[in-house]
Formats: structure tokens, C-alpha cells, sequence
């Protein structure tokens, strides 16, 4: 067996990605130039520093996608959720169904179940995480993560949610029983409807003016009367009553 197959055996079996489904000329030309990069003349060499350098494997993992977050990304927009938004939400709803559109790799999700579970039980709880990206969603589904992608998770909930593996930290899967991973692309596919809180944050930049403005109809069309629209720190909506929203807080639309 090569190095390089022995290497993709090894990244498999301790992190469950699959480096076979990526095209392989693109990403052993890739890997190569961070390994050669690093000072590592063999792929096991660069195996066997990954295991014990959270840097080596945080940039690794960066390689494989560009699709790169965090847990609690933007903290206080978290704490503005956690404490003005969701209350008013669970004062009229003894369930939440939930969206986290665009979900990447997944940190998003799992965020909201943890902070969730603060005040309802995961069994009143549906989280749908969707993203376009195949790939990216099953290392969503994985959740295996570096130290650096946790940085913003409380120490308490970090030992209660988390383990630690060879490789990064895997999510516990307790949390993941409330969330269904979903291959969804926004411009195009149907939405579901009846959402107390979707989440849509850092991808609506991406998109052309005519594009976003056909995305948030169909986003207040999905959610429910009084339902909470949270958008990105550089994706505020200026004319919120055009979607039939209305501002609650800076990112936040509450639908008319």
C-alpha cells in the first residue's frame, strides 16, 4: 500500500472522512504541498504529527473545505439570542422546530442544540441542518473538531457534550439525536415550513442582490407568525417589511 493510501486508511479510521470521495490528483496535490510545507517527507510522518499538534490538524482540516467555522461564532450575537430572543420564542411554543441553513460542518447546529437544551428537553426540539455541499455535511454528521473550533464553547459543556480523540474533540452523540442533516441548495430546492428560528448567517454575501431578495421571501414564507429569521453580521435587512418581518434586534426579524 502507498503512503499516500495508508495515510487516507489512517485519516479514515481515527476521523471517519473519507479522503477516497474527493478527486484524488486535486487533493494529493493539495495535501502534499501542506505536508511538504510542514517539513514532513512522508504522508505517515505527517499522520503521526497530526495526532499530536492541534495546529497540524485545525489546518488539515481547513484543507478540506473552505466551509470553515466555529461553535458560538460571534458570541454576543449568541447571547442576544439566548437572552432577548429565545425567550419570547419559547413563551409561545412548548416545541421548537428549528433551521440552520448553510450549516457547514456542522458547529451551528450543535450550538443550537446546547443552548437549547438550557431550557427544553432534545425531545421537543427538531433541528434541521442543511447545506449544498455533501462532503461538508458528512463531516457535519462526523463532528469530530479541533480545539481551536471550541474555543467559544463554556468548559462545562465542553466535558459534558465532548470527547476527546486521538485526533480533535467528537461531539457526544446525544446531541445529535435531535438534528437532521439535509443536502439542500437555497436557491433552488423547496422549502419546509412551520420554523420558530432559522438561521442563516455568513452565506447570503455570496449571493446577488435579485438572489437574496427571492431567499428571504421564501425564508419568511417558512417560518411561522412570530418566527425569528438570525442572519450574519454583514447581512442586514434593510427594508424588513418588504418580507413581512420586522426588526426584533440588530441581525434578528421576528415574521409578521
Amino acid at each position: 500500500m502507498s503512503d499516500y493510501n495508508l495515510f487516507i486508511n489512517k485519516i479514515h479510521n481515527k476521523t471517519g472522512i473519507d479522503l477516497s470521495l474527493y478527486k484524488e490528483a486535486q487533493m494529493k496535490r493539495r495535501l502534499t504541498a501542506l505536508r511538504d510545507k510542514r517539513g514532513f517527507t512522508t504522508f505517515l510522518d505527517y499522520y503521526n504529527a497530526i495526532k499530536q499538534d492541534d495546529d497540524l490538524l485545525n489546518e488539515f482540516l481547513q484543507r478540506m473545505t473552505i466551509n470553515v467555522s466555529e461553535f458560538f461564532r460571534n458570541p454576543q450575537r449568541w447571547d442576544i439570542l439566548e437572552e432577548q430572543i429565545l425567550p419570547k420564542v419559547l413563551s409561545n411554543n412548548s416545541r421548537l422546530k428549528v433551521w440552520s441553513a448553510a450549516c457547514s460542518t456542522g458547529e451551528e447546529p450543535y450550538s443550537l442544540v446546547m443552548m437549547l437544551n438550557k431550557y427544553i428537553s432534545l425531545d421537543k426540539m427538531e433541528i434541521l441542518a442543511t447545506d449544498l455541499d455533501e462532503e461538508i455535511l458528512q463531516r457535519a454528521k462526523i463532528g469530530l473538531y479541533s480545539e481551536r473550533s471550541l474555543k467559544e464553547v463554556p468548559l462545562k459543556w465542553k466535558d459534558a457534550y465532548f470527547h476527546k480523540e486521538d485526533i480533535g474533540y467528537k461531539i457526544s452523540n446525544t446531541i445529535k439525536k435531535p438534528i437532521r442533516f439535509k443536502q439542500h441548495n437555497l436557491l433552488s430546492d423547496t422549502y419546509e415550513t412551520g420554523f420558530d428560528l432559522i438561521v442563516c448567517r455568513n452565506v447570503m454575501i455570496y449571493f446577488t442582490e435579485e438572489a437574496k431578495n427571492e431567499l428571504y421571501h421564501k425564508f419568511s414564507n417558512a417560518l411561522k407568525k412570530d418566527g425569528i429569521l438570525f442572519v450574519g453580521s454583514t447581512e442586514q435587512i434593510f427594508n424588513p417589511k418588504k418580507y413581512n418581518l420586522v426588526s426584533e434586534d440588530t441581525f434578528f426579524y421576528r415574521k409578521l
